[in-house]
């Protein structure tokens, strides 16, 4: 299964929100830049995280967007849901009804598929998720003065 970009980039952008978490809002354009994210793509993922409560919006010369929450509180699973919807990867696992005539053996592993991808996404918090980026960040400088 592949996450769409819009879930991608979302995260990417709440990532950076959570790193900046408590020193202020970030604009769009600082995130899009930072990220190398199409801004206006980026925007309208902002206003979607805004209406799911994971981001709020600060208005005026110095505004942008924080996180509504800690970032310790806030998942991956939340940002996927609110920007791509209810995680599940086929029909089998929605409540729609599936177009099989006969019972299909495949359900049980695309519905345990569903549930082991919402287990990953759950465990993982915008604080791990940036604390890991900054790691990485510095690992990176230090390898590139040696």
């Amino acid at each position: 299964m592949r996450l769409s970009a819009r879930s991608e980039y979302g995260i990417l952008a709440l990532i950076e929100l959570a790193q900046a978490w408590g020193d202020g809002p970030l604009s769009a354009r600082e995130i899009a830049a930072s990220r190398r994210l199409p801004a206006a793509f980026l925007e309208q993922l902002l206003a979607e995280l805004r209406r799911a409560g994971l981001v709020s919006g600060v208005r005026g010369v110095r505004g942008g967007f924080v996180l509504a929450r800690d970032p310790a509180t806030i998942t991956a699973l939340e940002a996927v849901e609110a920007l791509d919807g209810p995680l599940a990867p086929t029909v089998c696992t929605l409540a729609e009804k599936c177009e099989q005539t006969r019972a299909c053996e495949a359900a049980p592993l695309w519905s345990d598929a569903a549930r082991s991808l919402r287990v990953v996404l759950e465990r993982w918090d915008l604080a791990t998720l940036a604390s890991r980026e900054a790691a990485f960040e510095q690992h990176r400088a230090l390898t590139k003065e040696t």
